[in-house]
């Protein structure tokens, strides 16, 4: 019986999932000296964390690698040149962590809806101080990069009978598989102005590319409703978040709800902490008691499906980021 395909783990942290990749030849490492032995017999590199430097480094030094993985579903901080320019497969973990970020989405939708914050303030000081609340079914949610996660986004939110709206990059042909059951409409890239103007809820959950930096800027805030609220669950450089500050100064939305920011963790004296109408949370959304061990097992059935040479799932398109 041949030997399983050996793996370099490329790893900050001495996480006990690790524990689980026992049962494969493999070396685990955090700074480069300890993969120089063993990278010219790797057929295989797993980024579960550290730097992209350091993936570079082993990653040029491996000839013989077939297949890269990374542990997260996001790309920015995984790809460099030599990657992308090569023919070695790279798989992400796109899907692993979407049902979380999906509810963190329909949470942050009905904060603003019910008005959650108002409540917790008017319990802290004793006041009682009937209000009206918005009713979420019949409202419109535009969602920015439907993937996995916008998916997850969208069963949710079409569950509690909102109409679905979604951008993407190539919006399905009628002549595909059917209608999407959770979109009402797609919409184009260049029709990102048109979608946001009928929506009363934005998630953004597209990946960050050169094409989607700051895809959501002044051009876009000016197109939203003035009771419209953004919600990121995507990457933080997807929105402007000079440009949101100042449409929330404006009063040019309502709120925002954000898992991602420009720069993590956000700084003690970014303005940003002191909106009422932001719902901040330190990207962990998806930190679920069992999302890392969620993530490694998603690995070892990769590992099962490279090993007997079956398609690999979550095979990204390099040159487009995601």
């Amino acid at each position: 019986m041949s030997q399983p395909p050996f793996v370099l783990v490329i790893s900050a942290d001495n996480d006990p999932q690790l524990d689980l990749l026992s049962p494969i030849p493999h070396v685990t490492g955090k700074d480069f000296s300890a993969f120089a032995q063993a990278a010219p017999r790797a057929e295989v590199i797993f980024h579960w964390s550290g730097s992209r430097d350091l993936l570079r480094q082993v990653f040029l030094a491996s000839p013989n690698v077939r297949w890269v993985h990374s542990r997260y579903a996001g790309l920015d901080h995984v790809l460099f040149p030599e990657l992308v320019a090569s023919p070695v497969p790279l798989t992400n973990g796109s899907g692993v962590f979407s049902a979380s970020l999906g509810e963190f989405a329909l949470a942050a939708i009905l904060f603003f809806a019910k008005d959650l914050a108002r409540m917790r303030h008017n319990q802290r000081a004793r006041r009682w101080e009937p209000f009206e609340v918005d009713e979420i079914a019949g409202q419109t949610v535009g969602i920015v990069g439907y993937g996995d996660i916008g998916r997850a986004v969208a069963a949710r939110v079409h569950a509690m009978g909102m109409r679905v709206l979604a951008l993407k990059r190539h919006a399905p042909a009628k002549s595909d598989l059917g209608p999407d059951p959770l979109v009402e409409k797609f919409f184009k890239t260049e029709e990102l102005g048109a979608m946001l103007a009928l929506c009363d809820y934005i998630v953004v959950a597209a990946p960050l590319t050169a094409e989607t930096h700051h895809m959501l800027s002044e051009a876009a805030f000016a197109a939203m409703k003035p009771s419209a609220v953004l919600i990121n669950v995507g990457r933080g450089p997807v929105v402007d978040q000079g440009a949101l500050l100042r449409a929330l100064d404006a009063k040019r939305i309502r709120g925002a709800g954000l898992d991602v920011f420009e720069q993590e963790p956000i700084p003690h004296d970014d303005p940003i902490w002191s909106y009422e109408n932001v719902l901040i949370s330190p990207h962990c959304a998806d930190n679920t008691k069992t999302w890392l061990s969620d993530a490694m097992r998603f690995f070892l059935a990769q590992h099962q499906r490279f090993t007997k040479g079956e398609p690999l799932k979550n095979v990204v398109r390099k040159d487009l980021g995601y």
